[in-house]
This record gives structure tokens, C-alpha cells and sequence, in this order.
């Protein structure tokens, strides 16, 4: 074991979204890697928008995606009187002090500071008051005043430089008493003996301000490791308008975990000119020193790319698992039909999608068959009597159903009736998925076996058109 201590820390007031995804596995790889410490931390603390559904949402995506984590959950609505007890630290240490400025007067500050062409930003009016009326307060953190810049490097960026100058006094605790997230962050990371932060660059601007934090209570300063935000195709921030972002809505839309985390991993990460990597093969390979500093493009096509290669060359067994609710959803009963592992071995070639290849199989559990209206009437007539009375009689014959003996079987019926494959495979698709898109007939004869084959047949010629 190494000393390493990663941590992934979402906000349980939506889903788990792609961004956030990424952000856990890049933590969690290099966990493995290194064999150091995932901790999962839950920051609840705001109150009114933490829910328990987002909190389970977050868990199961995680479960989903394979993320297991070797501490945690944690909660931060477990640990407010520890932050209490820090602010008072701070309180009594006088790096920090309460501001009984009202909204109003918040609000004039500013915009006086825009009139005059500066930052808006506090002005320290309560830094040095002693009196303390009986008024709702905030509590801020005193900036140091002898310091003119906080610099730090990142793991990614490499030297960032912060001037103090375009910083002010922090919030700390708000007037109901309720801790802030860049106070709360920097307890739980040090109480927790986080030594490298990976997160979004979004919290580059909380880094130094988080970084003061740490050297006024006393911690050691972790490392930082900022990872560049996801585009949508118009290079801008990704959001639904860009298709879904939630996690668990692609398992809905019929996506395999490992074609999702493949390409997160590969938003921002690369390892020469490779594309596919197994989780273990991540594990082994991932560094932070191959991650990029430029924003990722998120790209449906390159998903369903991914996701089709992982159906083509997954478990069928495995699959097959996985394809049941799909087919549940469309009222089907995989038990009552075909074996449902070579349904899968025939459809895994031409689907990018569980929710395409269960669409792909429906016709496998037509009871009777339904008929597309052109297809019928192009290749279900009356002329086609005669040679659907011949595969019949000769498949009745036929024991095994094996592509050998079916190869047998047609060639006989192509020299009997001096024809090729086509005008008789065309008839006989219709005849037996009903006209749609399907696997090639044998495969679709062998999955749907002898009786059931005959049975569609038999259909078909007592629904020979005129």
C-alpha cells in the first residue's frame, strides 16, 4: 500500500453527471495504480437541495461503473460540529472574525466598487470591530495581510499564480450557522488525510483561498490536480442540450459501464494512438502526466462506436443478463421463446445498443408473426406456394438444424427449382421475422429451432396474397 489518498466528493443534489464520472475515475485509477486509498465523500451540507434519491443516484452509478471505493461513504451532515469547532479555531485565533454587514449594505459595497472600477468585492468593514450586537452575522476569514500572492502546482497545469489582490474576505459559516463549501472542503481533506486533490478546473479559483484555509488551521497542503472541463461539439460547457449527461441515463439508453468509463477515460487522457482499454489495462497504464490541459469534446458517435465494438465482442451469457429489462420493457418474456444467449450471439454484430438489439429481437417472441404490409405484398404471393411447400417438407426432415445440413437442404432446393438463394431468402425472411431487419437465415432458423421455424412457415403459406 502507498500513502496515496484520493477522494471523489459530488454534491448530492442531481445525478451523477458525465463530468463528475470522469473526475471519480481518474481518482479511482490512479488509486488502484498506486496502490493507495478511494474515499467516497458525500458533501451534504447543503441542506435544502441534498436529497436521498441523488445521494442513492450517485451510489448506483458508481456500482454501475465499477468505482468501489476503500472508504466511505462519508457525509459531511455527519460532521457539523467538527466544522464548528474549526471555526471557533479560527475565531479564537483571530483569522477570523464575524461580519454584521446586512445584504443592503453588501449589495451598495458593491456596486459603489463597480462605479469606481474595482473588483467588486468585500472591503473588510468588520475585520477589526469588538463590539458584538445582538444582529445576525457571517463569518469571514481574515486574507493575510502580508502576503501579495498564493502559488501553487498543479499536477496538470503546472504553476498557477494567484495575486491577493483579486481575493477577498471568505466567507466561513453563514448567518443560520451553516458551514460553506470552500470552509467544509479543506476540514474534511485534511481530517482525512487527502494528499492529492483531482477535480474539475472549475475549482481552480477555490484553490488558493482553500490553500490559506489549510496553513491558518495548522494542516499540511495537499497537491492539486485540475482536470480539464467537457464540451459539447459547439465547444460549449456540456449540458442537456448536448444529449444526456447523467450517468445512468446511458445505462437506460442500453450503454455497457465499460464502453462509458473507456470513453471518459479517453476525454483527456490518452496513451498513444490506443482506443480500447479493460480496466485493468487502465489500471496499469493511467498517469496524470498523460492527461491533457485542454477540454475534452464530448462525442456521441465515438460512445456508440465504443459501445458497439463491447457488444460485438462481450460475454453472450453476460449480455444476455443484461438485455432482459429491455425486453421486459416491451412486454416480451425472454423465458418464453428462444434461448436467449443465442438470440444475443445473433444480434451482437448489428447492434450498438441494448435497446437496439432488443428492438432486434422482438420478432424472435412474435406470436404469430406480424407481417409488414409492403414486404407481404412483394414476396408473400400466390406464386411462392410451391416453394414454401418444398422448404417445409425438406426442413421437416432436417434433425440438427446445423448450418452444414441447412447449406445441404437450400442447395437441393436451388437446384430443384433453378434458382438462387435470393428469391428464395427474401420470401422466406418475411415468412419468418415478419419483413424486418434481421440476422442472416440460417442463424435466424437455428435460434428459432425446428418447430417454431415450421410453425412460421406454415403461416406464411396460409397467407399467401393474391
Amino acid at each position: 500500500m502507498s500513502d496515496l489518498r484520493v477522494r471523489f466528493a459530488p454534491s448530492p443534489t442531481g445525478y451523477l453527471h458525465i463530468g463528475g464520472a470522469r473526475t471519480a475515475l481518474f481518482n479511482y485509477l490512479l488509486a488502484k495504480k498506486e496502490a493507495g486509498s478511494f474515499i467516497l465523500r458525500i458533501e451534504d451540507t447543503d441542506v435544502a437541495r441534498s436529497t436521498q434519491e441523488s445521494v442513492d443516484a450517485i451510489l448506483n452509478a458508481m456500482e454501475w461503473l465499477g468505482f468501489s471505493c476503500d472508504e466511505g461513504p462519508i457525509y459531511q451532515s455527519d460532521r457539523f460540529e467538527l466544522y464548528k469547532q474549526k471555526v471557533q479555531q479560527l475565531l479564537d485565533e483571530g483569522k477570523a472574525y464575524r461580519c454584521y454587514c446586512t445584504p443592503e449594505e453588501l449589495d451598495e459595497k458593491r456596486e459603489k466598487a463597480k462605479r469606481e472600477g474595482l473588483k467588486p468585492k468585500y472591503d473588510g468593514t468588520c475585520r477589526h470591530r469588538t463590539d458584538h450586537p445582538d444582529a445576525p452575522y457571517v463569518v469571514r476569514f481574515m486574507l493575510p495581510e502580508n502576503r501579495e500572492e498564493t502559488v501553487f502546482v498543479d499536477q496538470i497545469k503546472g504553476s498557477i499564480t494567484f495575486r491577493h489582490e483579486e481575493l477577498d474576505d471568505l466567507i466561513i459559516q453563514r448567518t443560520d450557522g451553516t458551514p460553506t463549501y470552500n470552509f467544509v472542503v479543506v476540514v474534511d481533506d485534511a481530517e482525512m488525510g487527502i494528499n492529492l486533490v483531482i477535480r474539475g478546473d472549475d475549482h481552480i479559483n477555490n484553490t488558493p483561498r482553500q490553500i490559506l484555509l489549510y496553513e491558518a488551521l495548522g494542516y499540511p497542503v495537499p497537491q492539486f490536480a485540475h482536470v480539464p472541463m467537457i464540451l459539447g461539439a459547439d465547444k460549449k460547457r456540456l449540458s442537456k442540450r448536448h444529449g444526456a449527461t447523467s450517468v445512468m441515463a446511458y445505462q437506460e439508453m442500453g450503454y455497457l459501464p465499460e464502453a462509458l468509463v473507456n470513453y471518459l477515460v479517453r476525454l483527456g487522457w490518452s496513451f498513444g494512438d490506443e482506443e480500447i482499454f479493460s480496466m485493468e489495462d487502465l489500471i496499469e497504464k493511467f498517469s496524470l502526466k498523460n492527461v491533457g490541459r485542454s477540454a475534452g469534446v464530448f462525442s456521441p458517435e465515438k460512445l456508440l462506436w465504443l459501445n458497439s465494438h463491447y457488444i460485438k465482442t462481450g460475454d453472450p451469457h453476460r449480455l444476455a443478463e443484461l438485455l432482459i429489462p429491455f425486453l421486459q420493457q416491451k412486454g416480451i418474456d425472454p423465458l418464453k421463446g428462444p434461448n436467449l444467449v443465442d438470440v444475443v450471439k445473433s444480434l451482437q454484430e448489428r447492434s450498438g445498443t441494448l435497446i437496439e438489439m432488443a428492438a432486434g429481437a422482438e420478432f424472435y417472441y412474435a406470436d404469430p408473426i406480424v407481417y409488414q404490409e409492403k414486404a407481404r405484398i412483394k414476396f408473400l404471393k400466390p406464386e411462392q406456394k410451391e416453394i414454401f411447400d418444398t422448404i417445409y417438407d425438406k426442413l421437416s426432415c432436417c434433425e440438427l438444424f446445423s448450418e452444414e445440413q441447412l447449406e445441404h437442404i437450400f442447395a437441393e432446393i436451388m437446384a430443384a427449382a433453378d434458382v438462387k438463394f435470393g428469391k428464395i431468402a427474401q420470401p422466406l425472411r418475411v415468412a419468418l421475422t415478419g419483413g424486418v431487419p434481421s440476422p442472416g437465415i440460417y442463424e435466424i432458423l437455428q435460434v428459432l429451432g425446428k418447430d417454431e421455424s415450421l410453425q412460421r412457415i406454415d403461416q406464411a403459406r396460409n397467407a399467401l396474397s393474391s
